[in-house]
């Protein structure tokens, strides 16, 4: 079943000093994806925005506008941000220290892009360590990342415990921009990132994106948010999942591509397996 929730309308907006009208996307939901949340024992939310046909559609549209703590879905402006002000490269190379972390595949020396995809918290802390609070707060104004709170005392883990918070329909936005290169940021800084980005090519599509795990108020909650190209059509996505038994999370860090690849195919983006 789909509903429909809203009607197309003019927006207005400014951008690089102009003023731009556009339509409102209209918002669908899809309420055949439940069954797969509950499928993985999950409860959650997905939005996904069709470029094209602009057009939101997914399921639980009452969530799109509800923070949440970004996790390692805050790599991407991480990344973004260290390459703009040139703390990091694309060459850069973090050197473990020798302590033992909570996972074993973090204890070695590891690139940027291998960093990004085995999700490394300690090598983006150092990142954001260096990038420092004011230039953190300035760069995260121009990208306009969700609401972070960022200070002195908080810079090494902001986006993983406290007051920050990010909506689905934020991190969608957020990924159109990066991909667009609408940021005022080197072309090739974007570049970069949308690279080390990649998930995985098949003839078929291209799959781009990032995972976070959080827990707030002892409840485990977790993102995908990515890009989705076939052919000449993009999508851009933001996942939420949820266990529905919290003591029963083995799943967990599965489920959320899982879903979100399940959730193409029901909507026939992509074929079946």
């Amino acid at each position: 079943m789909i509903k429909i929730f809203s009607l197309i309308f003019l927006q207005i907006f400014i951008f690089s000093g102009k003023i731009i009208a556009q339509e409102k996307p209209l918002i669908r939901e899809i309420t055949g994806i439940r069954s797969l949340f509950e499928k993985h024992g999950m409860k959650g939310s997905i939005l996904i925005f069709d470029r094209d046909k602009n057009e939101l559609l997914g399921y639980q549209p009452a969530v799109w506008d509800s923070g949440y703590l970004p996790a390692s879905t805050f790599k991407i402006p991480n990344a973004l941000i260290g390459l703009q002000t040139g703390v990091i490269d694309t060459a850069y190379i973090f050197k473990w220290d020798g302590k033992a972390r909570s996972f074993s595949y973090w204890n070695k020396d590891m690139t940027l892009s291998e960093a990004f995809r085995l999700s490394c918290v300690p090598c983006f802390q150092e990142v954001a360590v260096k990038i420092n609070p004011d230039r953190m707060k300035r760069y995260l104004d121009l990208i306009r990342f969700g609401n972070m709170d960022v200070h002195a005392e908080n810079i090494d883990r902001f986006w993983l415990e406290g007051d920050s918070r990010i909506t689905p329909r934020q991190q969608v936005d957020f990924l159109q921009r990066l991909y667009e290169e609408e940021f005022p940021f080197s072309p090739e800084v974007m570049k970069s990132v949308k690279s080390i980005m990649l998930i995985e090519k098949t003839p078929e599509y291209i799959l781009s994106g990032k995972t976070g795990w959080s827990i707030r108020n002892g409840n485990n909650y977790g993102w995908f948010v990515g890009i989705l190209q076939i052919g000449e059509k993009v999508y851009f996505i933001a996942t939420l999942t949820e266990p529905k038994e919290q003591k029963m999370i083995s799943d967990f860090a599965l489920a959320r591509k899982t879903i979100t690849m399940e959730t193409f195919r029901l909507l026939g983006l992509i074929k079946s397996d």
